[in-house]
């Protein structure tokens, strides 16, 4: 052999054992010195986690009746990466017996089996936007012998399961709907999870649903609760072993509201009644009937901000969200023809407030030069360049104060106001920067934004001043000005032609308008009544509370929701009896006086203000707007009439459920809330899982 060869064969040699000694030392690194940590692996690739959500918190009404429960439901759900391996044949045929089985139409069950943003899914929430890795139900409260035949027939059934869930169920104490107000729930969804699992938040899983409107959304964290987890070993195949441990789940906290149930139905009833009975009578301005399409009611303890009751028409059943809602029902509640019910006309709507908006109009005048013994002409008419300003009705009173003015609801006293600070502003119309003290006063009582409440979804509101119309000019002057341009001499084509050239210009005709809560100025009903409860405390304008206090599972308290202050009103004392004073002769002698006759007044000093807010192309909004030193009631109907002639005798049987008021006798001992006013204390809670309503305050 050449001394080549055995170079060749040397090398190799050394190569083989260099192999050999390298395996041994892995095989001694893998054995001996990470053994322990390759064991702890090992265990885990043979141990399955099977998730036990919680059962979620209750919402309770300040007396403790249960607003919100959950209970047990049988749940079909199936694993898309199960499907995902199929052929697209088998497939077909397991969803088709899944339809079959739990009577669901075929594309229904296809429908709710498609991940959101993947080629022809709906809309959510009936595709799914839950994690890829959970089950997706597609059948909710199915009869248990269904569940059970499935379970039974995992050969027929691959990648389904029956399951039992915790979903919501609704006692509808008193009647109660409250929809907008309690809200619904719906899957986590991928981005969600991955948040919970960057911020370490053991609370959510894949399995877990989350809040998604009302209180549902806002008090998510606290209702939720802790999932349980139970270890399960498994073998090869995924076959269950042996259980070597369980973290038993923790049920959700309970939410204590300011909502009071037997309020809450009057209001509800009450909107509802008045609605529909105003569509059967003929509007004598249009000679067709009221349209009446939706309304809104609120009732707001003055002293804290609490919301009492608030209600909003049309509206919809909670219990179409349990149990995947199909497409009519979400089309229903989007829909136009509808009402679109799943608009809170209360917090979402947004009208112009009309006459109610002029005790701010006072209080900004009478904060701003004007003084208690002012009196105006209360003409019937005021001309404004070449147009005449009218009164309702043209009615003509001569020279009033400030008191009058609100009882009469008298257009043009409060037109000479406007124009009056117009005039004080500079009255040059091209000047966007001018301040307004009238402007100033209405933000101050909170118009033009979000009142805090904590219910998702608030709008804010708008205040039409010199800023506004600017912007509003500057987004449309594009489409206006190419509209101008076409041939027309109808309305539209010379109004297009003018607001291209000069809509940004605050005109006196735009500041005599915002005196009286016309023109593009609009509030919603919650807006509303928390300033009309401002007057009715003395001047601080809170924040809409619905949450009240968390108790725990064990009813110990966990948390008190405590009223918030928004800020304090910058007007005087004296100048806050003035307005109050007047506004109690609007219910005495004024224009909501004949709804209230025989009403015991000296007891339940009510005092009021109407609206009817004209808006052009529709018929007239329904305003009044109400409130004693405890409560305030609002109540609005779009497209309803005047103020008094239709919303006052609900308003009226609202005040009577609030004081126990029976003819003219007074029994707050009957009232809807005992001693009617808002408990302070919470609801017991007793160890057998029952409920007490707080002490009741002392009758008279």
């Amino acid at each position: 052999m050449t001394d080549h060869r055995r170079l060749r064969l040397l090398v190799v040699r050394v190569l083989v054992l260099s192999l050999f000694v390298t395996l041994f030392a892995r095989l001694w690194y893998i054995q001996v010195v990470a053994g322990d940590s390759y064991q702890a692996q090992a265990a885990d690739n043979a141990v399955r986690e099977v998730i036990t959500p919680p059962e979620r918190g209750l919402i309770v009404d300040s007396a403790g009746r249960t607003l919100v429960a959950s209970r047990t439901s049988w749940v079909i759900t199936v694993d898309r990466t199960t499907l995902d391996k199929m052929a697209a044949a088998k497939r077909s045929e397991v969803l088709r017996r899944v339809a079959q089985t739990t009577g669901i139409r075929y594309w229904t069950i296809v429908a709710r089996t498609k991940r959101c943003g993947e080629a022809g899914a709906k809309p959510p929430p009936v595709c799914w936007n839950g994690s890829p890795y959970q089950g997706v139900p597609v059948a909710q409260d199915v009869d248990p012998e269904v569940a059970v035949s499935v379970q039974q027939q995992t050969e027929d059934f691959p990648g389904v399961v029956a399951e039992p869930w915790q979903v919501r169920a609704y006692p509808t104490p008193e009647g109660v709907n409250a929809a907008h107000l309690l809200g619904y729930l719906s899957p986590i969804t991928e981005e969600e999870l991955a948040k919970a699992e960057e911020d370490k938040d053991t609370s959510l899983n894949p399995v877990s649903v989350v809040g998604r409107a009302g209180l549902e959304r806002s008090y998510d964290t606290w209702l939720r609760g802790v999932p349980g987890v139970e270890k399960k070993a498994v073998d090869s195949r995924g076959r269950v072993l042996d259980t070597v441990g369980v973290q038993v789940p923790s049920p959700g906290d309970t939410l204590v509201t300011n909502i009071d149930a037997k309020v809450q139905s009057v209001v509800e009833k009450q909107l509802r009644k008045t609605i529909l009975d105003t569509r059967k009578i003929v509007d004598e301005v249009t000679g067709r009937k009221y349209v009446a399409d939706a309304g809104a009611a609120v009732v707001l303890d003055v002293k804290t901000g609490g919301v009492v009751a608030m209600a909003s028409f049309p509206t919809y059943d909670p219990d179409v969200w349990v149990g995947g809602i199909g497409d009519g029902e979400l089309d229903r509640l989007y829909s136009t023809g509808a009402g679109t019910p799943l608009l809170s006309r209360a917090t979402q709507g947004q009208f112009a407030p009309g006459s109610t908006f002029k005790p701010f109009m006072t209080a900004g005048a009478l904060s701003n030069g004007y003084d208690t013994d002012t009196r105006l002409n209360c003409s019937s008419s005021f001309r404004v360049g070449n147009r005449d300003f009218k009164n309702y009705e043209s009615g003509a009173y001569g020279p009033i104060g400030f008191d009058q003015a609100l009882q009469l609801s008298c257009n043009t006293f409060f037109y000479r106001v406007g124009y009056d600070f117009w005039q004080r502003a500079g009255a040059d119309p091209k000047d966007v920067t001018s301040k307004d003290a009238l402007v100033r006063m209405a933000e101050a009582f909170g118009f033009g934004e979000e009142t805090g409440v904590d219910v998702s979804g608030e709008a804010s509101g708008r205040i039409a001043d010199r800023r506004w119309k600017l912007q509003y000019w500057k987004s449309n002057k594009d489409y206006y000005c190419k509209l101008g341009k076409e041939d027309g001499y109808d309305f539209i084509h010379r109004f297009a032609r003018e607001f291209c050239v000069e809509g940004y210009q605050f005109r006196a005709g735009d500041a005599v308008n915002f005196a009286i809560g016309q023109g593009d100025t609009i509030v919603t009903p919650l807006q509303l009544a928390t300033a009309y409860a401002a007057l009715g405390n003395g001047g601080t304008l809170w924040k809409p509370r619905v949450g009240k206090a968390i108790v725990s599972p064990e009813g110990d308290l966990v948390k008190r929701i405590k009223p918030q202050k928004a800020s304090k009103l910058p007007v005087s004392k004296g100048d806050l009896r003035y307005i109050d004073e007047a506004l109690k002769g609007t219910t005495r002698t004024g224009t909501s006086s004949w709804r209230f006759l025989d009403f015991p007044l000296d007891e339940v000093k009510v005092r009021s203000k109407t609206g009817s807010a004209e808006v052009h192309g529709k018929q007239s909004t329904s305003w009044l707007a109400s409130y004693t030193n405890q409560y305030a009631v609002v109540m609005m109907v779009s497209q309803g009439g005047t103020g008094s002639g239709t919303s006052g005798p609900a308003v009226r049987k609202i005040w009577e459920s609030l004081y126990g008021v029976t003819g003219t006798d007074v029994r707050t001992a009957k009232a809807a809330q005992p001693g009617a006013r808002p408990p302070t204390k919470l609801p017991r809670f007793l160890p057998d899982g029952s409920i007490e309503a707080p002490r009741k305050a002392a009758a008279r």
